[in-house]
């Protein structure tokens, strides 16, 4: 029996041809990377939550604060998991004025209300007097959108009071929380 060698071409189009396909998959691998596609096998990058949800607050006057959430792009929080308090009241908190969020289905908490972006809290006071140090307490949760859920995260801001006329305090962050010896 006669077998005769298959043709593959010269070694010029063969070199042509490698260099094409590697042009190609340089290029696919480009826009998948534009795309937001990895196909590294990494995990994801996760912003620690006092980072995702930054939070900041100041006194508007005597009677009314403002707490506020700078939600970074990719994250979400659920509207209905913020809760405030004072520590060592008083002045006391009363009941918050929410803004409208955002309907979404999430596959953890059913139906819920989240919040992008940045979003304002309104929070009246009670018994709050002029030159009056307190510490506004935040609790919220939320979400990556790529699927990790955090969970619930407490962040705090020193807040004084002040005097009548003197218009509003300035806007206090939240304290990023001490590292350990090892981080």
């Amino acid at each position: 029996m006669d077998l005769r060698p298959i043709s593959t071409g010269s070694k010029l189009k063969r070199g042509v041809d490698a260099l094409v396909v590697a042009a190609l998959l340089v290029v696919m691998g480009a826009a998948a990377r534009a795309t937001g596609l990895d196909f590294s096998g990494a995990e994801p990058k996760l912003l620690p939550p006092e980072q995702a949800f930054r939070f900041s607050a100041r006194v508007l006057d005597s009677k009314m604060l403002e707490g506020r959430f700078d939600v970074v792009d990719g994250y979400y929080l659920y509207r209905d998991k913020l809760h405030f308090v004072v520590q060592a009241a008083p002045p006391a908190l009363e009941k918050a004025e929410f803004p409208a969020g955002h309907r979404k289905h999430d596959e953890f908490f059913g139906d819920v209300e989240i919040y992008r972006g940045a979003v304002t809290i309104k929070l009246p006071i009670a018994a709050g007097s002029p030159g009056q140090t307190f510490v506004l307490v935040a609790d919220s949760q939320g979400c990556a959108d790529v699927g990790v859920c955090y969970p619930p995260t407490r962040q705090q801001v020193r807040l004084t009071i002040p005097q009548a006329g003197a218009g509003s305090g300035p806007s206090v962050a939240a304290s990023p929380p001490r590292k350990g010896l090892f981080d």
